[in-house]
Formats: structure tokens, C-alpha cells, sequence
């Protein structure tokens, strides 16, 4: 197949599988336009994406490592510029990056998660309460409703972001994933974002709580050195946006696809299938991370006799890596919970792994399970193929979840 040099990605993400297939029919790096004209490594692949996740050569620091950047020919105002301007532990580089992982990691030890599974328990329930007052067989959009606001609050909660503050900050978020948007809207949201995170630090310092800002304000001040104001500031943004962006879309398409395949959704009531086989399956096939702007190569690196050049961005599709033929070969684009390999990368792998995938698991497992067991005749009220995708290539979720509540059982035999 001959290669188009480069790729232009889709903006409004119409179709991140065909897209991901055709790019990786193409080679196991292929060269992609981004907005704003800039051009990036693409890669597609399981064994490329796993071997760049580990490799030291690779980095996420454009600071440190994408000359376009340092030298100020990516604009203030480029459609993609958050997620290339922060300076938190995302984004750091070496030394840097193991400071800030440590003063970060004592929030999500598993410890301190078991410890939040009460406020989890509490916040589905109730949102399920609000879902049960609707009308037998209304249709209710269930991403506002269910998907969205689970884990976006508990996130909030974790970092001490009142709900004000919080719903604020949401639509400077859902901006900041859009990759349709302007120059001007891209500095309005980086503008937003850094702003609502500013805020919320300096109520810490008048008012602390039991929360991660309040700790990492407290480590800010206690010895500065260990922590720069934009660090602690972009810290926090990232775990507010990382921690409820993902989960949201992980409802949307773990519900989705148990609507769409009835089958596979009796295999877990029947206890032939676990809420755990659901999860991962769900990543595997329907990641709801597609890519995450952006690593650097900070040497010249060959992947399968491609060499991406030092100072090269490059950009790695979480969400191709569960239907690559090359790692899955038995019907990689079927969703089936009983799949024995359901290896996906979705959580990264190597330093950057995610930390919150702890907490991430058990809202997972808490509110689908509770969901499915409040209303077991949930249905969608259109037909799949009629969910109108993101405007993203950066996320894989619905633009809103149509589904109708025919039945539902007492709150206490849900939590049963």
C-alpha cells in the first residue's frame, strides 16, 4: 500500500479503528499531520507501541526534547498546545519524573483506594436514586447522567475541587480533548485550565483538607525545592483530567458494547463472566485513550527499519494496540468477555504506567455492577450504529449515551 506522506489524521474522529488499520497497513511508524501543520510519528502497532512505552530513548518532555518547541516554532496558540505546555509529572523527564511520581504516589496506594471505596459505594448509589426517578421507559441520556458524572466527581474529590469549581473546570477539559478547535479556543483553554488549578491552590493554602492538592501544597511550601508553583499546579490538572477523562469514556463503551451484546452481558450474570473480564475486554477493544499527545525521541530510533529522528514527536494509539491482528488474530474487533488474552496497553506500561489504575478498576467494577443490577432492562434507545462519536482523536467516547430505563429493583437489592 502506498503511504501518504503524511497521514492527516481526522480531527472529528469518525473512524479511529479504520484509521488506526490503514496507518498500520502502512508500516510500523508512519508519518501523520496533526493541526496546525505539524508532523508526527504515528505508531499502530503492539510490539512497536510496547517496545517505545519502555525504551529511555523516548521521552514526553517537549521542553527538554522537541526542538520545534524550544525554539518557538510551535506557536502560544497551536490547537494542541496544552498537552505539550504543562510541566508535571506526565511530562517530566528522568530525575524529574521519579521526584514527582513519588510525592504523587502515597494519594493511590492501595491502601488510601480501599480506603475511598465508601465515597464510591455513596456517590453511585445516589446517582443511581436520580436515574430510578425517571419515568418507566424514558429515555435518558446515560453519559450526562451515569458515565459522566461518577467519575468526574470522585476525581474532584480526590483533589479537593468543590462541585462549582469542578463543572467549571469540566468544560475547559471536554475543550481540551476536542481536536476541532481553534487557535483562540486552544489559548482560552490553557488560559482556563491553569486559572481554575491556580484558584484551587491558593483555597488549599488558606483552608487545607484531606485531599492530594492540600499535600502537595504542603510539600510545595514546606520545601520548594521539591516542587515548582507550575509543577504543582499542572500536577494537580493532570490528575483531575487523566482520572475522569478516561473513566467517563470507559462507561460510555463498556455499556455500550453490554447493550449491544446481550450475550456477553448474560455471560456475567450467569457468573460464567466477571465484572473484571468486562473491564478489560472493554479496554482491549474499545480503549477510551486513543492517543495522548506526545513523546519525543531523544535519540535516533529504528522500529522496524523506520528511524525516527532525534527531536521527532511521536504519537503512540493506545487504542490500536487491543485489535492489532499481530497480538490478537482470533477476531481482534469482537468484544468477548471470555476471551482468554485480553492483553491491552490502555493503563501505558514502564514509568509512565498510570497510577490511578487502582482506583480506576474499582469505580469500574462498583458502577457497572451496580448499574446493571438497578436496571436489568437497560437498553439503548437507538441503534448503535446511530452514537455519534467525540470530535477527538485523542479520546474514543460518545457525544451522549440514548438509552431507556424499562425496569429497575430497590436500591438495596442493587447494592446487594
Amino acid at each position: 500500500m502506498e503511504q501518504r506522506c503524511p497521514f492527516a489524521l481526522d480531527t472529528t474522529g469518525r473512524d479511529i479503528h479504520g484509521e488506526a488499520a490503514a496507518l498500520r497497513a502502512q508500516g510500523p511508524a508512519t508519518r501523520v499531520g496533526l493541526p496546525g501543520g505539524v508532523v508526527a510519528w504515528s505508531l499502530n502497532g503492539h510490539d512497536e507501541i510496547r517496545k517505545v512505552l519502555t525504551d529511555p530513548r523516548v521521552t514526553k518532555s517537549a521542553r527538554n526534547h522537541w526542538p520545534a518547541f524550544v525554539n518557538g516554532e510551535i506557536p502560544p496558540d497551536w490547537e494542541m498546545i496544552s498537552w505539550v505546555a504543562m510541566d508535571n509529572m506526565v511530562t517530566a523527564y528522568g530525575k524529574n519524573h521519579v521526584r514527582l511520581r513519588r510525592l504523587v504516589g502515597n494519594a493511590f496506594t492501595p491502601r488510601r483506594t480501599e480506603a475511598f471505596r465508601p465515597r464510591v459505594e455513596e456517590l453511585t448509589e445516589q446517582l443511581l436514586d436520580a436515574l430510578a426517578a425517571a419515568e418507566p421507559g424514558e429515555v435518558v441520556d446515560l453519559r450526562e447522567r451515569f458515565a459522566y458524572p461518577l467519575p468526574a466527581r470522585l476525581v474532584a474529590d480526590l483533589i479537593g475541587m468543590p462541585e462549582e469549581a469542578r463543572a467549571k473546570t469540566a468544560k475547559v477539559i471536554d475543550a481540551m480533548v476536542d481536536t476541532t478547535v481553534t487557535p483562540e479556543q486552544a489559548q482560552a483553554v490553557l488560559a482556563g485550565w491553569r486559572g481554575a488549578m491556580a484558584e484551587l491552590i491558593a483555597d488549599k493554602r488558606r483552608e487545607p483538607g484531606e485531599d492530594i492538592t492540600s499535600d502537595l501544597v504542603a510539600a510545595r511550601d514546606e520545601d520548594g525545592s521539591r516542587l515548582s508553583e507550575d509543577e504543582l499546579t499542572d500536577t494537580i490538572f493532570a490528575i483531575l483530567g487523566a482520572g475522569s477523562e478516561t473513566t467517563i469514556n470507559f462507561f460510555d463503551n463498556a455499556i455500550t458494547a453490554l447493550l449491544s451484546n446481550p450475550d456477553q452481558l448474560e455471560l456475567v450474570r450467569s457468573g460464567r463472566a466477571t465484572w473484571d473480564d468486562v473491564i478489560d475486554e472493554t479496554l482491549r477493544v474499545e480503549s477510551p485513550l486513543v492517543h495522548l499527545p506526545l513523546r519525543y525521541a531523544a535519540e535516533d530510533i529504528e522500529l522496524g527499519g523506520v528511524t525516527i529522528p532525534k527531536g521527532d514527536p511521536i504519537l503512540v494509539n493506545y487504542s490500536a494496540v487491543g485489535r492489532d491482528p499481530g497480538l490478537h488474530p482470533d477476531s481482534p474487533d469482537t468484544f468477548d468477555v471470555t476471551r482468554e488474552d485480553k492483553e491491552h496497553l490502555t493503563f501505558g506500561l514502564g514509568p509512565h504506567y498510570c497510577m490511578g489504575a487502582g482506583i480506576a478498576r474499582l469505580i469500574a467494577t462498583t458502577g457497572l455492577s451496580r448499574l446493571f443490577a438497578r436496571f436489568p432492562d437497560l437498553a439503548l434507545a437507538v441503534d448503535r450504529s446511530e452514537l455519534q462519536p467525540l470530535p477527538t482523536f485523542i479520546m474514543n467516547g460518545h457525544r451522549s449515551l440514548p438509552v431507556r430505563l424499562t425496569s429497575r429493583v430497590t436500591a438495596g437489592a442493587s447494592a446487594a
